[in-house]
């Protein structure tokens, strides 16, 4: 097992089909260790940051991949010591993966409706391992922004193939329209017809794929009846799309924890059902600071400033900064004033969903 100790994350924006915002770089501002972005730089379509990223976008080699300060490829780097960088229980479970990707989005614009495939249509029809349910921690948004989720009433599956032939509007107006605000927190399965509404700042956990069946395209500049289906043909792909009626009540159970106690500085923000996916903690240091067992994992700072502390050395933290955390580095230790997310993996104790 390597040697390791935590590592700073810079910025890891692949180009998009979709518009971002600014909220990435005014973020990643309070970031003192990287340098401002250069005149006329343009991150119009890089509206997502792969932090701590060993997975690719799809159909592609090397993009959406982590490139560590020293210039390997964190991919490579976990290949080459899987147990320094993911642990010995980990790697016995998942191999050399993360079993996580974990993105900071801005959605300059509304997204288009799509979903994703779960793992047992995407081990079936993609000879993949891994579907992607996802969960997104709301960082910012305007008064009045919303996400779109699940259908409030079933849908036939002709009315579903004739709404993506024909682009019909009327697929946005049968998904539940989420009001959110900064601090939410809400879980994404598999399959669930969802969009991210525009001026919606997330981090976002996921499973480590880039799998998306595209329902909407229509307003976006991309061919989505050539693009849109994974390769597979519509026929297939609107097979992984979840059709059932979600009331209110159950939409309401995809939602964390409202609001982190006062009293905790550690918090879990996702329902249970999270759990075989992966974990997040939100960590407040007001109350002291917070100790870490051993784990991978990704610190996102949110607000604040702190200190990452290892037996390697110290990290000053500051809101903006991604930091990478090795297995090996040890027990670490969080203090200062500040609120850090942290991002897990599935722990071991929780249902493998690919089994």
């Amino acid at each position: 097992m390597g040697d390791l100790e935590p590592v700073v994350l810079g910025p890891n924006q692949p180009e998009r089909f979709y518009r971002g915002g600014e909220k990435i770089a005014a973020f990643r501002a309070g970031d003192q260790s990287l340098d401002p972005p250069g005149p006329g730089e343009d991150n119009d379509h890089r509206p997502e940051d792969w932090v701590g990223s060993a997975t690719t976008v799809f159909g592609l080699e090397t993009d959406g991949l982590t490139r560590l300060p020293d210039g390997r490829l964190l991919r490579d780097a976990i290949d080459a010591d899987p147990e320094g960088y993911l642990g010995p229980e980990h790697v016995q479970r998942h191999g050399s993966s993360p079993a996580l990707l974990v993105k900071l989005l801005d959605a300059g614009e509304r997204l288009p409706v799509h979903c994703h495939p779960d793992d047992a249509f995407a081990r079936r029809h993609l000879a993949s391992p891994w579907g992607k349910t996802e969960a997104w921690i709301v960082v910012d948004a305007a008064p009045g922004s919303a996400v779109h989720l699940g259908f409030s009433e079933a849908v036939p599956d002709q009315t579903l193939a004739g709404w993506v032939a024909g682009q019909d509007p009327a697929m946005l107006r049968a998904l539940h329209r989420v009001a959110v605000r900064p601090g939410d927190a809400i879980l994404v399965p598999a399959g669930l017809p969802h969009a991210i509404g525009a001026g919606v700042f997330v981090i976002e956990l996921q499973e480590p794929t880039d799998l998306s069946v595209l329902l909407e395209w229509d307003a976006f500049p991309l061919d989505g009846r050539a693009d849109g289906h994974l390769g597979l043909g519509f026929d297939l792909a609107l097979g992984c799309v979840d059709r059932s009626a979600w009331q209110p009540e159950r939409i309401a159970g995809l939602h964390g924890p409202l609001g982190a106690a006062a009293d905790r500085p550690v918090t879990a923000i996702f329902p249970p059902a999270a759990d075989p996916y992966f974990a997040v903690e939100r960590i407040r240091t007001g109350l002291g600071a917070v100790r870490l067992d051993p784990r991978f994992a990704i610190l996102i700072v949110i607000a604040g400033r702190g200190l990452l502390r290892s037996e390697r050395g110290d990290i000053p933290l500051s809101r903006g900064m991604t930091v990478l955390v090795p297995y090996a580095a040890g027990r670490t230790e969080i203090a200062g004033r500040c609120e850090v997310i942290r991002c897990l993996p599935p722990n071991g104790s929780a249902p493998d969903s690919r089994s």
